[in-house]
């Protein structure tokens, strides 16, 4: 057996969201075609445009733990972070993380 690494892919959310809105609220395409018609959606695309569709309904909370954040994201939460002064606490139940998590971040990213 060839043990050949596998390059992992990220999902093609753009065309994702596109079939659902098509499919599920074609009345509200219009809204949403600002963020889907950008080249790459990156983390906070995707978390944004799950709360602006589903609302606060979590469909997904049971994969809420399976979620990972490129670095261009997690500076973007750090900044959010700074920009509305809020503590670590504050910072992850409005993003869903842990605050070990955001610890974790400040302290590699030294911020």
């Amino acid at each position: 057996m060839d043990c050949k690494k596998q390059k992992i892919t990220q999902p093609y959310y753009k065309k994702i969201y596109s079939d659902i809105l098509i499919k599920k609220f074609p009345e509200r395409l219009n809204e949403y075609e600002s963020i889907l018609s950008k080249e790459h959606l990156s983390v906070l695309d995707i978390i944004q445009l799950n709360r602006r569709i589903f609302g606060s309904q979590e469909i997904f909370s049971e994969n809420q733990k399976l979620r990972s954040y490129d670095d261009p994201s997690i500076l973007s939460i750090l900044e959010y972070q700074k920009k509305h002064e809020l503590n670590n606490t504050q910072l992850a139940v409005h993003f869903k993380l842990s605050r070990n998590t955001i610890a974790k971040w400040k302290r590699r990213f030294s911020v």
